[in-house]
């Protein structure tokens, strides 16, 4: 329980917690419930609590709030776009995405990111910090509470590496998909990679039934490395055994993310690599036309090069579709409207 507040504990922390300020374990169950179940943001709501332990509670275990900065919604299809201030005045980013088959949410899981993929602007001024389970949970809470609406699907590929915090992923996850909380199907959580090795072959370990999504974004090191310096520690002939490793503990089936870059990576002969890089995985690979930001000079490829690389794929018999581009309009790439928020900060001051 070191360095994790109440709102990152399990229910029988909880129930341990209260006993030893000389509660009934019950009184555990209850919090846990208005904290994961109700969603509640203060010690007030939790009625059925005597005042004198809510009054307890508020000055020994303050409560983890996410607060709404700035919200900005696509005119082209409701995705919108929030930014969280966290406590300690650091902000964060999450996405509500509406799709016919329910609301899905994309969180954040770290404040920055260390892992330096060129064409993402998560990592522009690298990590600051991970979050806390409470701060990964509070995202989803907050949007249901914000948008009125439920979230059936959560993906954890906002800013940061999920990997690269992994004992508080886990939490995130174990507790999201609780039958004493929100009860999400853990087949409808995803969590993406850039291929850490050690920790894919240890989440496949962990009895979940998550679905796992490895950032690719290149089928050979070569060029993988022009992207993501991971690539410089853990080669493809280890990523890939291990995520045939997960399939193979779990069962469910993987999600190659690719995102295509002008020029880089999205010519036929790629296709025709990254097809004998997959062949015989029970896999799917997620087309993504990248979302130019400005510190970068990468450019997306034309509509044409990206329907050839599907077809190239196709032909050998890859599963494959492109990702349908959310948000467009707005601040879509991942990390823009935070990067935009410190850069409006920085110049204020």
């Amino acid at each position: 329980m070191i360095n994790l507040d109440i709102k990152s504990l399990y229910e029988s922390e909880l129930k341990e917690l209260l006993v030893g300020m000389g509660e009934k374990p019950f009184k555990g169950k209850q919090i846990y419930e208005w904290l994961h179940k109700k969603t509640v943001g203060s010690y007030e709501e939790m009625t059925n609590l005597s005042l004198k332990l809510r009054e307890q509670l508020k000055q020994e275990q303050p409560l983890t709030r996410l607060e709404p900065v700035d919200v900005q919604t696509s005119r082209i299809d409701g995705t919108q776009k929030y930014l969280f201030r966290l406590s300690d005045g650091n902000v964060i980013e999450s996405v509500w995405m509406k799709y016919k088959h329910g609301n899905s949410v994309c969180i954040s899981s770290q404040v920055g990111c260390r892992m330096g993929c060129r064409f993402c602007a998560s990592t522009i001024g690298g990590l600051t910090r991970n979050l806390l389970p409470s701060e990964m949970l509070d995202q989803v809470y907050r949007i249901q509470e914000l948008t009125g609406e439920r979230v059936s699907n959560v993906v954890v590929m906002g800013t940061g590496e999920p990997m690269d915090n992994y004992d508080n992923l886990l939490r995130f996850i174990r507790i999201l998909s609780d039958g004493n909380g929100q009860n999400i199907s853990q087949r409808n959580l995803t969590v993406s990679t850039c291929g850490i090795v050690p920790r894919i072959r240890q989440l496949a370990e962990e009895g979940l039934t998550i679905t796992l999504a490895l950032s690719l974004h290149a089928p050979t090191d070569e060029k993988r490395s022009e992207l993501m310096p991971i690539a410089n520690k853990y080669s493809l002939s280890e990523v890939i055994p291990a995520c045939a490793y997960y399939f193979e503990k779990t069962g469910r089936r993987l999600t190659f993310e690719y995102s295509l870059v002008g020029g880089k990576n999205d010519s036929e002969e790629d296709a025709a690599q990254l097809a004998k890089l997959v062949e015989g995985l029970n896999c799917h690979v997620n087309l993504i036309p990248v979302n130019p930001i400005k510190e970068r000079d990468f450019v997306q490829s034309e509509k044409k090069v990206i329907e050839n690389f599907k077809n190239k794929l196709e032909k050998y018999r890859i599963n494959v579709t492109i990702r349908r581009e959310m948000g467009r309009d707005i601040d879509g790439a991942c990390g823009q409207l935070r990067k935009k928020y410190i850069d409006t900060r920085e110049n204020l001051s």
